[in-house]
């Protein structure tokens, strides 16, 4: 399928792309349970290669036994593998996770750091895990998170040609509103688990296909989608 001559523009084409998925999921939102910017982090860490579905099922016991960041630094490493896993890499998601909590007690007085430069010197923590912990924990909105759903759509949508996650990051700021950065990460995401699933994307119902040259494609062989699948 073409790409309409109106869409060629990348800017009108993110823009559009925009307004369909706010039309589709206009109430999307962070799907990770927390109640604290702490347990935000945490869940962000243990969400690397696990959906968030899994994520929420260890995140109760996990949180009820170590509610804070102080409760997790101090905490017997081997209590926490146990605890996260199921969520896979668990030896160095619990080194991660101990280490930015050991780090936010010893350096930012227990309390989650709120600007960039700091969220990124935590252990685990780099700008697609400070994007969703500023955004959704503080209301701030300082880029775009992008994970393996956000790369792989607006590549296949033509917004950017970028495999690294700051180059696509830059681009789609470029394109997008700052006020809609993050939901557009969000929405993105949701339209990956819905509609365009990288080993069978449904095109016949996608409202993104007039905008997407891959739409109705002959389906990539499994070599083909074996970079794509990590997540989906």
């Amino acid at each position: 399928m073409s790409i309409d001559r109106k869409w060629t523009s990348k800017k009108k084409r993110a823009l559009e792309v925009l307004l369909r998925l706010k039309r589709l999921y206009p109430d999307a939102t962070c799907s990770l349970d927390y109640t604290t910017p702490v347990q935000l982090l945490v869940a962000t860490i243990l969400s690397a290669q696990c959906t968030d579905e899994r994520v929420n099922k260890v995140t109760p016991a996990l949180f009820a036994k170590f509610p804070d960041a102080l409760s997790m630094a101090y905490a017997d490493i081997l209590d926490i593998e146990e605890l996260v896993r199921s969520t896979g890499f668990y030896h160095n998601k619990a080194k991660n996770i101990q280490g930015a909590c050991r780090k936010i007690v010893e350096e930012f007085n227990g309390e989650v750091p709120q600007l960039m430069e700091q969220l990124l010197t935590l252990p685990g923590v780099a700008r697609k895990t400070a994007n969703v912990v500023s955004a959704h924990a503080f209301g701030n909105i300082q880029g775009v998170t992008v994970d393996t759903h956000v790369k792989r759509l607006t590549n296949l949508i033509g917004l950017t040609k970028h495999q690294d996650p700051i180059k696509i990051e830059q681009d789609l700021m470029k394109f997008l509103p700052k006020v809609d950065w993050e939901n557009f990460s969000i929405m993105t995401i949701y339209h990956g688990r819905a509609i365009c699933n990288a080993r069978k994307p449904n095109c016949p119902d996608c409202e993104l296909a007039e905008l997407c040259s891959s739409a109705n494609q002959p389906p990539k062989t499994k070599a083909q989608t074996k970079q794509l699948t990590v997540d989906s």
